[in-house]
């Protein structure tokens, strides 16, 4: 939807627009190669955020390079659309890979007579210039599980074959309710809508807090792709959902369990060291004209609490299971320090 035009409907999700594959044999016609790819996010999407924090994880940012949109979307032809700027690092306003100034542009060389909305994340073919795919769910589990020899050594297992069921009903309960649950809870066209929508918010927030009083994770004994699915909402909700889309009943910080095991996945490798909550609160106070019209953006809160101890080893488990923790991330994608982000 245009987020600067007043919501006459609740809001729908459309189909990823390309959904590619991207495999280590190329049995859907698009092979892993290191350098191939360019993936575009906005650090203020939690759409994106899946992504990038599954390519951190798994150790794929020397195969797959990165591209950051400015926070606040260009409104181009009345539409908004992810850009490059030199607060991102384009100081010419063009991606220095690509040479893009929209992600749009990607979408029409791959079809120029695409006529859709654009969204992020969104993987790039860099010979061509043409999106691959923008389908951040297809995306995340092809890099959990398709890159082969390009993932790093000790690398998770975040989508176990014996526990993909069960993180699949898990995800797709809390997409429902929570993920895409904010968003209709934010541009809810009228009353009823709205208060069916932040009822099924805290209905699973509340279910969340239940399960995860006595279980360290989601699904199993270490980070899965449910983890990621449902810390991205999580770690934007005090921030922007619960303000600026009405979800208002509680703050996350409500939640002893829930607001524990966030602490404990920010400040794991590859969550805490991917979250720049400035680009949250621009973004989601600065574009979302139609429900926030003066484009004041809000101060806080504070996100040094992110660092507080959260005892959550006490539960068992291990992050990465087998697996090690990522080293480092590259020095051109750190994001600020927590002091600098408030």
């Amino acid at each position: 939807m245009r987020a600067n035009k007043l919501p006459t409907e609740e809001i729908r999700r459309e189909p990823a627009a390309f959904a590619d594959r991207i495999t280590a044999d190329g049995r859907f016609g698009r092979t892993a190669e290191p350098g191939r790819y360019r993936l575009v996010i906005s650090r203020a999407c939690p759409w994106a955020h899946r992504v990038v924090m599954t390519r951190r994880l798994m150790g794929l940012e020397g195969a797959v390079s990165l591209a950051v949109t400015d926070p606040v979307q260009e409104i181009i032809e009345d539409d908004p659309h992810w850009v490059f700027t030199e607060r991102t690092g384009s100081p010419d306003g063009r991606d220095p890979v690509l040479g893009i100034h929209a992600l749009r542009e990607a979408y029409l060389a791959r079809d120029p007579g695409y006529d859709g909305g654009v969204s992020v994340p969104g993987m790039v073919d860099v010979p061509s210039g043409h999106l691959v795919s923008n389908d951040y769910d297809q995306l995340s589990v092809d890099m959990a599980t398709e890159w082969g020899p390009l993932a790093r050594e000790g690398a998770p297992d975040l989508y176990p074959v014996a526990l993909r069921e069960e993180i699949d009903t898990v995800s797709a309960r809390v997409y429902q309710d929570l993920n895409n649950g904010v968003y209709r809870s934010g541009f809810a066209p009228d009353q009823d809508r709205y208060d069916r929508a932040v009822a099924a918010v805290f209905a699973r927030l509340d279910a969340l807090e239940e399960r995860l009083t006595d279980r360290r994770y989601l699904v199993g004994e270490h980070i899965t792709l449910a983890d990621l699915r449902l810390w991205a909402t999580l770690v934007r909700f005090d921030a922007v959902y619960h303000g600026h889309f009405k979800c208002n009943r509680r703050k996350l910080v409500e939640y002893p369990a829930l607001w524990a095991y966030a602490r404990d996945l920010f400040q794991t490798p590859g969550f805490g060291d991917t979250t720049e909550f400035e680009h949250i609160r621009v973004h989601y106070y600065r574009v979302h004209t139609a429900i926030n019209p003066t484009g004041v953006v809000a101060v806080g809160p504070d996100p040094r609490g992110w660092l507080t101890e959260h005892g959550r080893e006490s539960l068992g488990g291990s992050p990465f299971g087998e697996g090690s923790p990522p080293g480092p991330a590259p020095e051109d994608e750190r994001v600020p320090p927590l002091a600098e982000q408030g």
